[in-house]
């Protein structure tokens, strides 16, 4: 069974024309546990991703680094490499990657609530 997925990818550098990846892969099926597997692509995008690595890199490079505001890192995504990325993806992935926001205390209760 084949399957086919879309990602955006970065812009050719060369040209300056954006990318879309049409990845097909194989889909196998283990008769012994009955279960449906393909190779791991989380090399290319994360899993359930619409994002490449790349972009989602660059994204996160933009706020951290650089010190971009999301809507500004969203904007600067599209105008130079016409990759649309909504800014509060870019929130989601740059919160997720500990780069901004604060520190976590597993052992303090939540503010709200009984404590």
């Amino acid at each position: 069974m084949l399957a086919q997925r879309a990602l955006h990818d970065l812009g050719d550098l060369l040209s300056g024309r954006p990318h879309e990846i049409q990845l097909t892969y194989s889909v196998h099926y283990c008769s012994k546990c009955r279960k449906y597997f393909n190779a791991d692509m989380s090399a290319l995008a994360p899993p359930g991703s619409h994002y490449t690595q790349g972009v989602i890199d660059l994204a996160v490079r933009l706020v951290a680094e650089d010190g971009l505001p999301y809507r500004t890192a969203s904007w600067s995504l599209w105008r130079d490499d016409r990759v649309f990325v909504p800014f509060a993806t870019i929130q989601n992935w740059v919160e997720a990657g500990g780069k901004k926001g604060r520190e976590t205390h597993r052992r303090r209760l939540p503010r709200l609530g009984v404590g």
